[in-house]
């Protein structure tokens, strides 16, 4: 092995840890560290059989040494490295990868400091899912708070749910656990996997704060990226007078499941956007002021009508995707009708 990629004993423990899936801090071990013999690339990758460090034009930086931690390979970093690809083979295909272990946490220290002492009132935009692009890469900052873990990792789709690949980063301070997946995407799949505080795996974890759920028999969260744009600016200028207790109001309540069905399409449900068409002028026409929905937060049972929830940011599948429920409120809005959750 080339000694430019000697490694310490510590070193080598850590990364055996990484391949028994134990690592609470993989960030410390894997990606780009400074060691007494110059830079080196640390990564896990037990799917494939070699791999290349190479930057962004292509060329061939430096080839990984596998160890005999089993998927583990180290390569020596030229000075001044800072962005860098991985070039993996497994055998079928040759293909470039960004390494998530060159990432810094979108966690802000505003972020940290409100949601350590219980006041970040936008939690639901920095826990889940959040497609975005990171020092102009794109891709998904996952994050949950999960503070007796030991090890929680993101699995999914993208990586065959294996939770020795995509172990995250633990803020200690505030219990949470986040790391950016490059290459991640719009619908793809995934669940958390974790270790309790003595190291026991426990089942797969859906995340709380997904945006979308999969539809049964599947059950895992589903990255989502909203492309709406709100046209409910009059609205919300207003809203306020809309509201006043001074004002006459007058409440519809409905459970959207049963109000109406397509009995010629097989009596299914009617979706956000026919909603949108057919409650609203219902709405309008009975001189209600308000709609308000039972609970459209995603839930297992039919039967519940929704009031067994498993997933309070995530509108329940049945009736379409999340744009579609805010094209629904928007046509609402647009008709002078204040929606109710």
């Amino acid at each position: 092995m080339d000694s430019r990629v000697a490694k310490p004993s510590s070193t080598q423990a850590a990364l055996e840890s990484i391949t028994r899936g134990r690592c609470g801090n993989p960030f410390a071990v894997l990606g780009r560290h400074r060691e007494p013999t110059g830079w080196q690339v640390r990564t896990y990758q037990p799917h494939v059989r070699s791999v290349s460090v190479v930057d962004t034009s292509g060329k061939v930086l430096a080839t990984a040494e596998p160890l005999d931690a089993e998927g583990v390979f180290i390569a020596a970093l030229p000075p001044r490295k800072r962005h860098y690809l991985l070039r993996l083979d497994d055998g079928e295909r040759r293909y470039d990868v960004e390494d998530p272990y060159r990432f810094p946490s979108p966690l802000g220290e505003l972020d940290v400091h409100l949601i350590g002492e219980g006041r970040h009132h936008r939690l639901y935009d920095k826990l889940g899912a959040h497609p975005m692009r990171l020092q102009g890469v794109d891709g998904v900052h996952f994050a949950v708070w999960a503070p007796n873990a030991s090890r929680v990792s993101v699995v999914g789709s993208f990586n065959d749910w294996d939770g020795r690949r995509c172990a995250m980063r633990f803020h200690a301070d505030i219990g949470v656990w986040d790391i950016f997946l490059p290459g991640v995407g719009s619908g793809d799949l995934y669940k958390f996997e974790l270790l309790d505080r003595d190291g026991a795996l426990l089942p797969l974890k859906t995340d709380p704060f997904a945006s979308r759920c999969e539809p049964p028999p599947g059950n895992a969260s589903i990255v989502y990226e909203s492309h709406y744009k709100w046209r409910d600016v009059d609205w919300q200028s207003s809203s306020a007078n809309a509201t006043a207790l001074d004002r006459p109001q007058c409440i519809y309540e409905v459970h959207i499941g049963s109000w109406r069905r397509r009995v010629e399409d097989g009596s299914r449900w009617l979706s956000y956007r026919e909603l949108a068409s057919e409650l609203v002028e219902y709405v309008v026409d009975m001189g209600f002021t308000h709609v308000e929905l039972l609970p459209l937060m995603e839930h297992p049972f039919d039967g519940s009508w929704g009031y067994q929830p498993i997933g309070l940011y995530a509108p329940t599948w049945r009736f379409g995707e999340p744009d579609d429920l805010k094209f629904f409120i928007d046509e609402c809005h647009a008709h002078g009708i204040g929606v109710i959750l």
